[in-house]
């Protein structure tokens, strides 16, 4: 189960670090290493089956989700960068409150 936030890890992580190299953005790069982060810590909160694990990335996930929906919505035509974000974000959220409802029915 800690696999999706590792990836999602890697992912926001270098998505950061690559808006940073294309277009000197901080904000960008403070993003993708702040989500990057998070998402790992929850991947070893999920790893060590600690408590909030699943909690910390269904909540990281629904955050991604909303940054990219929110950046779609205010460019017109669809751009690759906010569509990427709220897909992944989508997508973990998916996953993780799937994985929640098993657990806590």
């Amino acid at each position: 189960m800690e696999h999706p936030a590792y990836t999602l890890s890697a992912l926001t992580t270098v998505g950061g670090i690559i808006g940073y190299m294309r277009k000197k953005s901080i904000p960008s790069l403070v993003a993708g290493l702040a989500f990057g982060s998070v998402y790992a810590i929850s991947g070893y909160l999920l790893h060590m089956n600690r408590d909030y694990g699943l909690e910390l990335a269904l909540g990281t996930s629904v955050a991604l989700a909303a940054s990219g929906i929110f950046r779609g919505a205010l460019s017109v035509p669809l751009k690759p960068v906010p569509a990427i974000l709220a897909l992944c974000g989508t997508t973990g959220t998916v996953y993780y409150f799937r994985k929640y409802k098993e657990f806590y029915p």
